[in-house]
């Protein structure tokens, strides 16, 4: 088993021995960046002597568990895509770690990146998941990204709902392509409460073939700069916008063209001495409702109609005398 280990650096000749003259405690404790990509580690040892470590590159190994990283305070970048990490553990302590790769590992919860109130990147893409598997998100670790993650890469891994990244407010860049996404609706709510978006990428989900899906997208979320990979114009955008306005328009007009014969009906009922309310027609009817008893609106306009039903009458008989 390969074992990444003080004495595996300083048998490297990338590394220590590039710095001849030097004690190797001396050259631990000034080395800022490790490479050990593609050296088939499966286990990271001790290596608390470099304490000014801010990159580690450990990709296209065979690492199972991410661990003795408590040292490693000064760590801003962590590559360990293509391992066999099958669980997010001990990163706890990395306070200043602004970059984490994860992609194409076994990983199948989100989990264990509480405190880490810097990182701006993740990437978790390609997880090597069994068919009936998904990538899934733990509540807390959400909550805990919501202030600083910018970027966020999940591709490919089998997701069909984005609802709880909602929380992630200050996502600029969302990649999650080749996943089985279908709501239309969620992704509009989804994407219009990230007001930094500006890039996202859903090419190879089902979503992609719903009628209006790029208008409705670009309308939903209006800081958005490029969308599968495509830029966004912003005469498109305007246009969108401006022709979601009128059809919002045109939809109360026609409401208001509905409800209009209604009242007009309603109106012609009152000049014919029917009060509108169904319980007063029906007591007027009935006979229940004495004069005194009908609403005065209603009053009002029999005494106008009668009124000018006696001007009519005047107006004929002086005619007739005439």
């Amino acid at each position: 088993m390969v074992r990444l280990t003080t004495d595996l650096i300083a048998k490297s000749r990338h590394n220590f021995k590039k710095k001849r003259g030097l004690s190797l405690e001396y050259y631990l404790k000034t080395l800022t960046h490790l490479h050990f990509s593609g050296h088939n580690i499966e286990d990271i040892g001790d290596l608390s002597a470099c304490e000014n470590l801010t990159v580690l590159y450990l990709y296209n190994n065979r690492v199972t568990l991410i661990q003795n990283l408590d040292y490693a305070c000064n760590l801003t970048h962590l590559y360990l895509q293509n391992n066999n990490i099958a669980r997010i553990d001990n990163l706890a302590h990395l306070h200043k770690l602004c970059k984490l790769y994860l992609g194409g590992n076994k990983i199948s919860l989100l989990e264990g990146l509480e405190g880490l109130g810097e990182l701006e990147e993740l990437h978790m893409e390609g997880q090597r998941l069994p068919p009936e598997e998904k990538l899934l998100f733990e509540p807390r670790t959400l909550r805990s990204l919501a202030k600083c993650l910018c970027i966020f890469n999940v591709n490919n891994n089998n997701i069909d709902e984005i609802g709880e990244l909602a929380v992630l407010w200050q996502i600029e860049h969302f990649s999650a392509a080749d996943n089985k996404l279908h709501n239309l609706e969620e992704l509009e709510k989804v994407s219009g409460s990230w007001p930094w978006l500006v890039q996202m990428d859903l090419r190879g989900n089902p979503v992609c073939k719903s009628a209006k899906y790029r208008d409705r997208l670009i309308t939903a979320c209006k800081p958005l700069k490029v969308l599968d990979g495509r830029d966004i114009q912003e005469v498109t955008r305007v246009f969108l916008v401006n022709w979601e306005k009128s059809k919002e328009a045109k939809k109360k007009k026609e409401m208001a063209r509905v409800k209009s014969p209604l009242l007009t009906n309603n109106m012609s009922m009152v000049s014919q001495g029917v009060c509108p309310g169904h319980l007063c027609c029906h007591a007027r009817a009935q006979g229940w409702m004495k004069p005194q008893q009908q609403p005065h609106r209603v009053q009002q306009l029999k005494s106008c109609l009668y009124r000018q039903s006696r001007m009519a009458v005047t107006s004929d008989v002086n005619k007739t005398i005439t």
